[in-house]
């Protein structure tokens, strides 16, 4: 019997785009294009220029390879690296709940690198973004709630991510597939101690994941070896990263069960811990007409992975670590009516958001504790000024698959992530968006920009 690494090997290795259904098809040009999105909201922030040019000097100043909010190419490993970082700081790229895995960050950098740099056609791209995500997804999944609790999912399960769409792009086979598998493992890294500081690493896990995936599927390629065992092993990813792993979720439905549908757009700017209670609480003022100022407390009732990753920040002193603030992004979605990038970069530490976010709190709920991660359900309970005890519930957030967002959502979304830092013009995303609408027919992947 195949053993659930080899199985996802040969899935990755053997996909073909005439193999995937069409409405999956559509959905990966949609998330291709809120990927490219969140990539250019990433110029000039800070953490992303500094990994920028510390790449940027250990490759060649020109290569096939683009770097978006830099305009000019260099090899593979420096665009995938920089495109990952910048992709993963606006907080707007998408993400899979049943695994809590931000795909877009780790497959697509891995994947536009590779094929720019093979001449690979539209479709190739486009397959090989699926498999990614395919991979990537089971993998979380897989690893399970205890992994994400100290590890972030997105550094390490991504890793092979990366390896299956670059692998698939190099036309691996599935037993070097397998062995790049074993290398990206091995190289699996991200811990959530940074949250606690406000520290720079979260793009940083997206770099380090795209390019251990990338360096894993080009080795494979010249007859590298790596573990064959990686995931289920004596000394594999489950036994030193997980007390709850399950094989069986690495080859759920492959080839049938379409995980790259399942994928959500993030709405609000902000770790999707926090959309749930952000969507439960406009829905409540909006039922309610309340205004912020007729509201004493808000609590939300939440998901232990939510009490996990957002307790942590409790006094948030950038604008990065306050979209990890429950009460930050309360706030300013009962302030503003949003808690987008505008409203954090001008907003986050404003008198009045803090003095709101002071009245929030969080509480453990069994039925979304229950629920989480294959549903994240959103649920507070408010005070009003008045004495009134009033309560509202989300069962879907805004960008879920039942609850998604149209592709003029998606392009409207796109289109102020570019404008967020100048990484593209009005006229140039009107043209990125037609070549992404069309990409499947591209006979060879060039600049996008």
């Amino acid at each position: 019997m195949t053993h659930p690494g080899m199985a996802l090997a040969e899935f990755a290795a053997a996909l073909r785009y005439g193999d995937i259904p069409a409405p999956v098809a559509r959905r990966s040009e949609d998330l291709l294009l809120d990927w490219l999105g969140s990539a250019l909201a990433g110029k000039g922030e800070r953490p992303v220029e500094s990994i920028a040019r510390y790449w940027a000097g250990q490759g060649p100043a020109d290569g096939p390879s683009e770097i978006l909010i830099h305009r000019r190419g260099s090899s593979p490993l420096v665009a995938a690296a920089i495109n990952a970082a910048s992709s993963h700081v606006a907080e707007q790229d998408d993400v899979h709940n049943g695994s809590v895995f931000h795909p877009a960050a780790v497959v697509f950098p891995a994947a536009l690198a590779t094929a720019q740099a093979l001449g690979r056609s539209g479709r190739e791209l486009l397959a090989a973004a699926v498999a990614g995500y395919e991979v990537g997804i089971r993998v979380g999944a897989f690893l399970g709630r205890s992994h994400y609790r100290v590890f972030h999912t997105t550094g390490t399960a991504g890793t092979l991510a990366a390896a299956a769409a670059a692998g698939h792009l190099l036309r691996l086979t599935p037993a070097q597939m397998l062995q790049a598998f074993g290398s990206a493992g091995t190289q699996s890294a991200g811990l959530w101690e940074f949250l606690r500081d406000g520290a720079d690493s979260k793009p940083l896990h997206t770099a380090h994941a795209a390019t251990a995936g990338l360096t894993a599927a080009y080795l494979a390629a010249d007859g590298f070896t790596g573990a064959a065992r990686i995931f289920d092993g004596e000394r594999g990813l489950a036994a030193g990263m997980s007390s709850d792993a399950d094989p069986a979720r690495l080859v759920d439905g492959l080839g049938s069960r379409w995980a790259t549908a399942e994928t959500s757009f993030k709405f609000h700017a902000s770790c999707r811990h926090t959309h749930p209670a952000a969507d439960a609480l406009l829905a409540l003022m909006r039922r309610e007409s309340l205004a912020a100022a007729d509201i004493a407390r808000v609590t939300a009732l939440v998901h232990q992975g939510a009490i996990d990753v957002l307790g942590p920040v409790v006094d948030p002193r950038t604008v990065h670590q306050s979209k990890f603030s429950i009460g930050t992004v309360l706030a300013l979605v009962a302030l503003h009516g949003r808690a987008g990038l505008a409203e954090f970069d001008r907003e986050f530490d404003a008198a009045a958001v803090r003095g709101f976010a002071a009245r929030v709190a969080m509480r453990l709920d069994p039925e979304v504790d229950a629920a989480y991660p294959a549903r994240w359900i959103g649920k507070v309970e408010v005070e009003t000024v008045a004495g009134r005890r009033l309560a509202a519930r989300v069962d879907e957030p805004r960008g879920d698959p039942g609850n998604t967002l149209t592709r003029t959502e998606i392009e409207d979304k796109a289109m102020r992530l570019a404008a967020y830092r100048g990484g593209a013009g009005e006229s140039e995303m009107r043209e990125l968006i037609a070549r992404v609408w069309a990409i499947a027919d591209a006979p060879r992947i060039g600049a996008l920009l």
